[in-house]
């Protein structure tokens, strides 16, 4: 990968999103008054996986950002193609043309892979910081993100988690005309609901968190470690810090989510046929690990104790009894309707996942 020069700054984003979705997301890109205070720390969590083609790019606009963070992890999990010597090289490149502190860089090196959310555990361990910023290894943020989000850390000490929109990029960081939230068909209702303080009502019911745009309170850990790998780590996090704090989000566009083949997670919003094909494929094995996850949380909640108000642990109870129901549906669509329409009397379909969806979905899929 030949490395963009040290001058180039992130293309702006476009104005108002015009594309059709359910919310109007912007790139509000403007800082708030409130700036953070000068001893406010950052870790930057970064995993790689044989990222050598955009990783220089990514470190570049980390360490050019207006509130430098103190120091970058990279997690690499057992790469080949050379992305963490492109990370050191990069890192050297930026602090010796930026004025004042340097950005420490910590890499670990996994001779096995650990996989994504074992990896990005790892990396979180490691970070020292006040706050911790999950980044990918694709992406590219925009110079004023950190200050940005740090200052509604600052604003807010009851916050612990804190993410937001993205404008989705192709490779060449064109933009694609539509953000994350609309990809994701974010709706009105859900972000009210996650700035009245119900985020953990929402995210039982499906998550929102992408870990590439979150920044958390270190302190998180304490209640979310270990991760359990059968979450993904930014799920896991955002439902842990909506238990026991607060976990919001902004609506603007804060970094440039990168949409291409090699992407390990991305997203797309769903066409019609898509979501037919879903409603009509195989039930595989998808309610027996999603009723498992409901468990594992369950359990997580039970073990912090006095931390969990006792509603929220009777909510994830409920969880756990309607995702077990679905994993015990029968093997005949005939024989599904009588207990799906019970299970659509008790409001649980609308309360613990998509609604309309899922009732679809357990209706017509096969067995």
């Amino acid at each position: 990968m030949i490395l963009p020069a040290l001058s180039r700054r992130l293309r702006p984003g476009p104005g108002e999103d015009n594309s059709a979705a359910p919310i109007r997301s912007r790139r509000r890109l403007t800082t708030h008054p409130e700036s953070p205070a000068a001893d406010v720390s950052v870790s930057v969590a970064l995993c790689t996986y044989n990222g050598a083609r955009f990783i220089g790019e990514q470190i570049r606009s980390i360490c050019l950002q207006t509130l430098r963070p103190r120091e970058i992890v990279v997690s690499d999990d057992a790469s080949k193609d050379g992305c963490v010597e492109i990370a050191r090289r990069t890192v050297e490149e930026c602090n010796a043309v930026h004025p004042g502190p340097s950005v420490v860089l910590r890499v670990l090196q996994n001779a096995t892979p650990l996989r994504v959310t074992k990896n990005f555990e790892q990396a979180a361990r490691a970070c020292q910081g006040d706050l911790i910023a999950l980044s990918d290894q694709d992406d590219a943020w925009p110079p004023e993100r950190l200050a940005r989000m740090a200052a509604e850390f600052e604003r807010r000490p009851d916050l612990l988690l804190l993410h937001t929109d993205a404008r989705l990029v192709d490779g060449a960081l064109t933009d694609l005309g539509q953000s994350l939230f609309h990809a994701l068909e974010v709706e009105p209702i859900e972000l009210e609901r996650v700035h009245g303080g119900n985020a953990f009502d929402v995210l039982l019911r499906r998550n929102l968190v992408t870990g590439a745009t979150a920044i958390f309170r270190r302190s998180l850990l304490d209640a979310a470690l270990p991760f359990p790998s059968e979450w993904l780590h930014d799920e896991w996090l955002g439902i842990i810090a909506a238990a026991i704090g607060r976990v919001d989000l902004l609506e603007d566009q804060l970094i440039d989510y990168r949409q291409h083949e090699e992407n390990q997670i991305g997203a797309r919003r769903d066409a019609f046929l898509d979501k037919m094909r879903k409603a009509f494929g195989s039930r595989g094995d998808t309610h027996v690990k999603r009723a498992y996850k409901a468990e594992l949380l369950l359990a997580r909640l039970l073990e912090l104790g006095d931390r969990i108000p006792p509603a929220f642990i009777e909510k994830a109870r409920l969880k756990v009894a309607h995702q077990r129901f679905r994993a015990a549906l029968p093997r005949s669509r005939i024989a599904r309707w009588l207990p799906v329409l019970r299970e659509v009397l008790t409001g649980r379909y609308n309360k613990f996942g998509r609604g309309v969806r899922g009732v679809v979905r357990d209706l017509f899929e096969s067995a």
